[in-house]
C-alpha cells in the first residue's frame, strides 16, 4: 500500500468539503450517500477497509451499514456494542480514536488478522451519536493526525445527511408498507377458499419481508395443538406434519400468551424447537380473532438479528386481517350450504318487490307515463310509484268525491344494494302511499317522508327521492328533489336540467326542500332517473354519463313515452356491452300530449 501525504492543501480540503456538502444536499438515498462518501474519503486517504456503522439507540449496538473491502462473513457477524472495540470506544467517547498498532491495543476486537492500523470517527448530530466511520490499513502507523482531522471534518458534514436519509428511508418504507398492507387487506377479504387464502398470505408477506421460511399454523378443534396448515421454504411449498402443543416452542409460546415473539438468535433461546437447522432468527405472531387465538404466523431467516421491531409491527397489523380472512374462509362452507335456500328466498323477494311496484302506468288526460326498473342484483333498492290524489271536496256534477287531476310521481334510490336496500325501499314506499291521502305538494311530501323515516332511523340507511306533482288540468308540474340526479326537461328538442336539489331523506331531522314549477306545453318531456343509469360502466370502466343520456333524449323526444324509456335502456345496454349493472337502474318518463288523451 502507498501511504498518502501527511498534509493536505487547504484548497484541496475546501474543495473536498464542498463535494461532501454537495453529496448531502443532492440526494436522500442512503446507499448513494454512503457510497459517494467512501469514494471521496479514498481520494484523500488511501485505505484497505472502509465501513460506516450505524447505531441502534434501543440496543446501543452498531451494525455495518456500508463497507468496502470487508468479506460477507464479517458483515454478518459484526455487532459492536457502544464502548467495545475501537468503533465502540469512538461512539462512547464521542471523539475520534486513532490506533497505530491494533496488536498493542487492549480494546481492539479483531475482525481480520491482517489489520494493523485503525481510525474511527463518530458521526454526531445535535449532540447525538448516530454511528461511526471506520477505516483500516494493513500497515502499522499508517494513519496520521492529519487523516484524523480530515476524516472528522468529513464526518461532521455527512452526519446530518445520513440522518435525513435514514428518516426519509424510514418514512418512505412506512408509507409503502401501509399502502401494501391496505392492498393486501382488500385482496384477502375476497378469497374464501382456505388453501388459496394461505397461499396468497405467503405471497403477500414476501412483499413486506424478504423471509426464507414461512409457515401458517392453525389451532386444532380441541384447541390444544398448532397444526402446520401451510409452509414455504425458500419459495417452495412444503408439507410439514410436525404439530406443536400450545405453550411449546416459540410458536406455542406466541399462541399461549397472545403476543408476538421476536428472537434474534434462536440458538440462545431455550424455548426454540429445532425443526429447521438453517434458521437463525425467528418471528412468531399470533392470529387473534375476537380475542381468541386461531393460529400463528411463523417467519424464519438464516441470518441472526434479521427481524426488527418494524417487522413485528407490520406483521402484527397484517395478522389481524389474516385472522379475519381465515375465519371468513372457514365460514364459507357453512354459507355455501345455505346458498340454495337463500337463492330461493331471493327469487321470492324479487317477485314480491316487483309486485310492490305499479303493474302499469296510470292513464291521464294530457300526458302519458312510462317507467322501467332493472335491479343490479336479484332485488334492488330503487323504487318508483304513481300516487293518484283524491278530491277533498265533493264533486257536485258527478256526485261523491271523484278524482283529483293531480298525480304524484315518485322515484327513489336507497343507499346500498340487495335485501337491506329493498326492505328500506318498501318501507319508504309505504310511507309515500300513506302520506298521499293528504294531497301534499312536492316539497311537503319530502318533508313528511323524511319525518317518518327519521322516527325509524336505521344506521347507515337513507334514500334519495325526486317527487313531482302533475296537475293534469293545467299541465303544471311541480318538482322537489332530495339527492337524486336532477331530472331532465326536454322542450322544443332541447334538454335542460331541472334545478332541484336537496339532502337525502332519513339522515336529518328538519331539512328544507325547494320546489320548482314548470308550465308544460304539448310535446314537452320530463325524465326522472336514478344514478344507476348515468353511472353504468363498460368494460373499460367508462361511465355512460349525463351527456349520452341527454343525446338519447334529444334523439327520441318526439316518440312515445314507452319508446323513449326503451331507447334509454337500449343505449345503456349497448354502451355496457353485456356488463352486469353495478347499480339499480330506474327511469320514469312523463310526456305532455299534443292532444288530450281522454276518451270522449
Amino acid at each position: 500500500m502507498t501511504t498518502t501525504a501527511t498534509q493536505t492543501a487547504p484548497l484541496q480540503v475546501d474543495s473536498l468539503l464542498l463535494e461532501v456538502t454537495d453529496v448531502v444536499n443532492t440526494t436522500l438515498d442512503l446507499n448513494t450517500i454512503l457510497r459517494r462518501v467512501a469514494e471521496l474519503v479514498r481520494r484523500v486517504i488511501e485505505y484497505e477497509h472502509f465501513a460506516i456503522l450505524l447505531l441502534n439507540e434501543k440496543t446501543q449496538e452498531m451494525r455495518i451499514r456500508f463497507s468496502i473491502g470487508l468479506p460477507p462473513e464479517v458483515l454478518e457477524r459484526c455487532r459492536v456494542k457502544v464502548g467495545e472495540g475501537v468503533t465502540g470506544l469512538a461512539a462512547q467517547r464521542r471523539e475520534a480514536v486513532l490506533v497505530n498498532d491494533v496488536l498493542k491495543a487492549t480494546h481492539y476486537i479483531e475482525t481480520l488478522p491482517q489489520v494493523r492500523s485503525e481510525l474511527a470517527v463518530p458521526l454526531i448530530i445535535k449532540n447525538r451519536v448516530i454511528g461511526v466511520i471506520d477505516i483500516e490499513a494493513t500497515q502499522p502507523g499508517y494513519f496520521t493526525e492529519d487523516h484524523q482531522r480530515l476524516l472528522s471534518l468529513i464526518a461532521s458534514r455527512i452526519a446530518s445527511g445520513i440522518e435525513n436519509a435514514r428518516l426519509y428511508t424510514r418514512t418512505s418504507r412506512q408509507a409503502k408498507t401501509l399502502a401494501v398492507l391496505n392492498e393486501i387487506s382488500r385482496d384477502l377479504t375476497s378469497i374464501l377458499n382456505l388453501d388459496q387464502l394461505l397461499q396468497r398470505v405467503g405471497e403477500a408477506v414476501t412483499r413486506l419481508i424478504d423471509y426464507q421460511i414461512f409457515s401458517v399454523l392453525l389451532v386444532d378443534a380441541p384447541g390444544s395443538t398448532l397444526e402446520h396448515r401451510f409452509s414455504l421454504r425458500f419459495n417452495e411449498k412444503v408439507q410439514i406434519k410436525h404439530d406443536i402443543p400450545i405453550g411449546k416452542g416459540l410458536v406455542g409460546y406466541a399462541a399461549q400468551h397472545k403476543e408476538p415473539v421476536l428472537v434474534s438468535d434462536v440458538g440462545k433461546d431455550p424455548r426454540y424447537i429445532n425443526t429447521n437447522p438453517e434458521t437463525r432468527s425467528e418471528l412468531c405472531v399470533p392470529l387473534v380473532y375476537k380475542d381468541k387465538v386461531i393460529g400463528v404466523l411463523d417467519i424464519e431467516h438464516t441470518r441472526r438479528d434479521y427481524f426488527t421491531d418494524d417487522h413485528v409491527r407490520t406483521i402484527t397489523t397484517l395478522a389481524a386481517q389474516v385472522a379475519i380472512a381465515i375465519e371468513n374462509a372457514r365460514l364459507y362452507e357453512h354459507v355455501a350450504r345455505q346458498e340454495r335456500r337463500l337463492q330461493k328466498d331471493l327469487a321470492l323477494a324479487r317477485e314480491l318487490q316487483f309486485r310492490l311496484l305499479p303493474q302499469c302506468c296510470p292513464v291521464i288526460g294530457n300526458a302519458e307515463l312510462a317507467a322501467k326498473f332493472v335491479p343490479a342484483r336479484e332485488i334492488g333498492g330503487d323504487l318508483y310509484d304513481f300516487l293518484q290524489y283524491q278530491r277533498r271536496a265533493p264533486d257536485r256534477e258527478r256526485g261523491g268525491y271523484g278524482r283529483d287531476p293531480s298525480l304524484g310521481i315518485a322515484i327513489g334510490d336507497v343507499s346500498g344494494k340487495g335485501a337491506p336496500a329493498a326492505l328500506y325501499a318498501a318501507l319508504a314506499s309505504g310511507f309515500l302511499r300513506s302520506h298521499a291521502t293528504s294531497r301534499p305538494g312536492a316539497s311537503e311530501m319530502l318533508k313528511l317522508l323524511n319525518g317518518s323515516l327519521a322516527q325509524r332511523r336505521i344506521e347507515g340507511q337513507y334514500i334519495s327521492v325526486a317527487y313531482a306533482v302533475w296537475d293534469d288540468h293545467n299541465r303544471l308540474l311541480r318538482v322537489a328533489n332530495s339527492g337524486l340526479p336532477r331530472p331532465l326537461y326536454c322542450h322544443h328538442g332541447r334538454v335542460e336540467r331541472v334545478d332541484s336539489v336537496g339532502l337525502p331523506l332519513g339522515l336529518f331531522d328538519n331539512p328544507e326542500y325547494d320546489e320548482v314549477a314548470y308550465q308544460a306545453n304539448p310535446g314537452d318531456v320530463f325524465v326522472f332517473f336514478s344514478d344507476g343509469v348515468t353511472d353504468a360502466q363498460n368494460r373499460k370502466g367508462d361511465m355512460f354519463g349525463g351527456t349520452r343520456l341527454v343525446k338519447v333524449i334529444e334523439a327520441n323526444c318526439d316518440r312515445r313515452a314507452d319508446d323513449l324509456v326503451t331507447a334509454i335502456f337500449a343505449a345503456v345496454g349497448e354502451f355496457t356491452a353485456g356488463e352486469n349493472p353495478y347499480d339499480d337502474q330506474t327511469v320514469v318518463v312523463l310526456k305532455v300530449l299534443k292532444q288530450s288523451g281522454k276518451k270522449k
